[in-house]
């Protein structure tokens, strides 16, 4: 999608015109009710729209109207209009046009909106006009997006570009979220991902990826031991953004990167196992956010590291009743392969604290199912040992739309990860508290350092019916609350 920003009088192509609450008109909307003959005020009164955020109404080919379609979308009271409202409506009238053979759309926000709004309006655009059609070789001309350029009208043109270079890096990356995540386990696995990681040094990221030599002679037993069933050898990719003051401690950022997760051993059940193509969703978050960061040129240093493994059940593949070595030297007893994710952030969190000393840790990882059942699919859950993390992180959620909520760590936890074989096992005590027994297990690798667990696992996945943000079942999730978690508290 094309976003182009422009004055009123040289709007294009389908039209946009937003409605207030209680069925007000702005000022395009008058003018294009009264060059219609009242066209639109007699639609409203014959819809059920009365302005509400997120709703759209269609006119076809309205008389008096340079238009070949109209649309009106609402923005609700203009007294509260913010906007992240302002985006989601825009998202609205992409997702009501994509399909229908207009290849343009110019949407009217002269005359009250800044340039920043514009280009959120822009973002939301972008995000809803998001495809993963590559492999779908047999689409009809009526199945395949036609739109193709989406204008702003504005009345601070210069304004809302330079708004709109940082919201474009923010998109791009989301996107790059979800390529990854959508891509199949044939096509996306710890190899070729990797490859995909590096070509993010054009963007000006160093990139540098530890292969299987390298992590057994660094003791990354842990990790190893998931990936050792796999025909695809494991990586670790590190990718840096030297942005910020030289000698600045970098932010470190984790992702688990599970190109496909069968349970090993302990098998999934058959029904749904494609979907753990996406179980590398918290890596997908890391690659997003460092793609969005180097293309908006974010002061501040960085550094994202994603543990890149496949989990199968061959017949060299781990086995419950196993213990593997980590590279703290903290023994870990086996109880179910299925557990792998902590396995691997265990040896990636102690490696990446080891080597560059961070300000603060924040992983991300699509890691239990107990995390969507305790919260759904609308927010993640964090576990931290920092308040001032936590709460810049729920504020940053909120700002970005990707909301999240705090929960419980404390020595009554710790005790579901004892074992009496080895200094501790990889799940907690049956069903109870399995997001938090799996968070006490990362709490081990991190040396006190300022941390955060982020589990994704309602998320990442299966996208947001309601949102027409989020067309995609990757939803890219996580990229805009570490942006702007960054932005807003360290960033010179």
């Amino acid at each position: 999608m094309k976003i182009e920003f422009l004055a009123a009088d040289q709007a294009r192509g389908a039209l946009a015109v937003p409605v207030f609450a209680d069925k007000t008109l702005s000022d395009a909307a008058e003018a294009a009710n009264s060059a219609s003959g009242g066209a639109i005020a007699r639609a409203l009164d014959a819809a059920r729209f009365d302005g509400k955020p997120g709703q759209v109404l269609e006119l076809l080919a309205p008389a008096g109207v340079d238009a070949p379609r109209l649309v009106l979308f609402g923005l609700g009271d203009k007294e509260k209009l913010s906007d992240s409202v302002v985006e989601k409506s825009a998202a609205a009238v992409i997702g009501k046009l994509l399909l229908t053979g207009e290849t343009e759309v110019t949407l009217r926000l002269d005359g009250w909106a800044t340039g920043e709004t514009a280009a959120r309006a822009a973002l939301g655009a972008r995000l809803a006009s998001y495809r993963f059609d590559q492999f779908r070789t047999k689409l009809k001309d009526e199945q395949k997006p036609s739109l193709a350029i989406t204008a702003i009208a504005v009345d601070d043109i210069d304004a809302a570009q330079e708004a709109w270079s940082g919201w474009s890096a923010i998109a791009a990356g989301v996107d790059l979220a979800r390529d990854v995540t959508n891509l199949p386990p044939n096509i996306l696995y710890p190899e070729s991902y990797a490859e995909k990681i590096e070509e993010l040094s054009a963007y000006g990221l160093e990139i540098e990826v530890l292969d299987e030599k390298q992590m057994d002679e660094l003791g990354m037993g842990a990790l190893l031991g998931v990936g050792q069933g796999s025909a695809f050898e494991s990586k670790i990719a590190i990718m840096k953004w030297n942005g910020g003051e030289e000698g600045e401690k970098p932010l470190l950022f984790v992702g688990k990167g599970l190109t496909f997760d069968s349970g090993g051993i302990s098998l999934k059940p058959g029904a749904g196992m494609d979907e753990m193509k996406g179980d590398m969703g918290g890596s997908a978050a890391v690659v997003g956010l460092m793609r969005a960061l180097a293309g908006r040129k974010a002061k501040v240093n960085a550094i994202g590291m994603v543990g890149l493994v496949e989990n199968m059940p061959d017949a060299a593949a781990q086995r419950p009743g196993d213990i593997v070595t980590t590279m703290s030297g903290t023994t870990v007893e086996i109880h179910n392969t299925d557990a792998e994710g902590r396995l691997v952030l265990s040896d990636v969190l102690w490696y990446g604290q080891q080597r560059f000393d961070p300000k603060l840790i924040i992983d991300l990882a699509t890691l239990t199912g107990a995390m969507l059942i305790a919260l759904g699919n609308t927010r993640a859950g964090i576990f931290t040992n920092s308040d001032e993390i936590a709460d810049a992180l729920f504020a940053a959620g909120n700002a970005a739309d990707e909301p999240v909520w705090r929960m419980p760590l404390g020595a009554d936890y710790e005790k579901h990860i004892e074992t009496k074989n080895a200094d501790i096992k990889n799940v907690g005590e049956g069903r109870l508290a399995g997001s938090i027994s799996a968070a006490e297990f990362l709490k081990c690798f991190v040396n006190d350092k300022p941390w955060c667990h982020i589990d994704i696992a309602g998320t990442a996945m299966g996208g947001m019916k309601d949102d027409p943000r989020q067309p995609s079942w990757g939803t890219g999730w996580g990229v805009r609350i570490l942006d702007r978690f960054v932005r807003d508290n360290h960033e010179a």
